[in-house]
């Protein structure tokens, strides 16, 4: 006879239940914060939800979460592959800053050749940006988190330097670079924008994020590639017993998490920033792929689902200030929701704390009926 499960054994089974308790928690938590600052729990999150709901609201939503959904899937990869890719913010701004480059430099290219080259040029400054990182871990076992935070300095401070160069930094008093050429811009024509009612800056970059989030799901599922990182990301020495070139593998996880994570920076900037400015502080587009990841549970599909949700709150929370709620509560909620994901991991090691214990109990008692029958 089968015994009934209980809430623990579900949700210990069940990854997609972690998330969605997850993501109800942080909701709470951010209505217990209302309620202490003596706001309207209805009011705020009324505000946050029917900003949506319209389809221009709709079609905000979907700008935002493009770079949060090709980041998380670049940060997807990587925790897939068993590196823990903490650099996609420095692969985000030299990704951006390579397309940013091209985009001026060959503004004069016709739309159909100047736009991919913008997307590979940000690509491979991305992918190049990983495999540094990569290859000082391989070659001198440099811890690679290390790296990657080093190498997130270098790329904003490098950034800053590129955009103050004289063929790339605006003509005018503004402290940024010169606005991108109008044949790398990725954005909807007016007239489509205004017969449908969407968002100023609606664009097409949504449709590169499907087809990246298609591409990742058939690398890692469906290729040879695929199975060989991801036996590294399960056990390197396995895998290296198994004749899988190791330090070969994670090279080539990290320049497609790092070309990932810089096709966001290029699709940013080419969808909605229009240029780039002297960074005052890291743009956290890097971190909050960390995020989305997280609550995709590094799959790409939910990674897709995960980044429109954070592009919702990102959009929804810039409305907050119209009811006095501080924008910040987003990123409350945000905080709750990755701590709990984070945590998560307890009703696993309850399960597996408490079934061996169940099992010991049942054999006990089999035993003893055992003997009962004996005598």
């Amino acid at each position: 006879m089968t015994k009934k499960k209980g809430v623990l054994d579900l949700i210990a089974e069940n990854r997609f239940i972690h998330i969605l308790l997850s993501i109800l928690l942080g909701f709470l938590v951010g209505a217990i914060f209302l309620m202490v600052m003596g706001l309207s729990v209805g009011a705020a999150y009324g505000r946050l939800f029917s900003s949506l709901t319209s389809l221009k609201g709709f079609s905000y939503v979907v700008v935002y979460a493009i770079p949060y959904i090709v980041v998380g899937l670049s940060v997807a990869f990587s925790f897939k592959t068993g590196v823990f890719n903490i650099g996609a913010e420095g692969q985000y701004v030299v990704g951006s800053m390579a397309a940013c480059c091209v985009s001026i430099l060959a503004g004069s290219l016709p739309k159909p050749l100047l736009i991919p080259l913008c997307f590979l040029a940000a690509m491979a400054a991305g992918a190049l940006w990983g495999v540094i990182v990569g290859f000082l871990k391989t070659k001198w076992g440099i811890n690679e988190v290390l790296s990657m935070i080093m190498f997130n300095w270098i790329a904003f401070y490098l950034s800053n330097f590129i955009a103050g160069l004289p063929a790339i930094k605006s003509d005018g008093t503004a402290e940024a670079t010169k606005n991108i050429s109008a044949n790398a811009s990725t954005l909807l024509s007016k007239d489509f924008i205004n017969s449908m009612g969407l968002a100023p800056t609606a664009n097409w970059g949504i449709l590169v994020a499907i087809a990246m989030t298609v591409l990742v799901w058939f690398i890692i599922e469906k290729t040879t590639l695929g199975y060989e990182l991801k036996a590294v990301g399960f056990n390197r020495h396995a895998a290296e017993y198994g004749g899988i070139g190791v330090n070969r593998s994670i090279l080539t996880a990290l320049a497609i998490s790092g070309a990932l994570a810089g096709l966001g920076g290029a699709l940013q900037l080419m969808g909605m920033g229009g240029r780039i400015s002297i960074f005052s502080s890291q743009e956290g587009f890097g971190f909050a792929g960390i995020v989305v990841a997280l609550i995709g549970c590094s799959n790409p599909y939910g990674v897709l689902v995960a980044g429109l949700f954070y592009g919702a709150l990102m959009y929804g929370g810039s409305k907050l200030n119209l009811e006095g709620v501080p924008t910040q509560l987003i990123n409350v909620i945000v905080g709750t929701v990755v701590f709990f994901i984070a945590i998560s991991v307890i009703f696993e090691n309850i399960k597996r704390i408490k079934l061996p214990a169940m099992g010991r109990r049942e054999a006990a008692k089999q035993k003893a009926a055992e003997k009962e029958e004996t005598k």
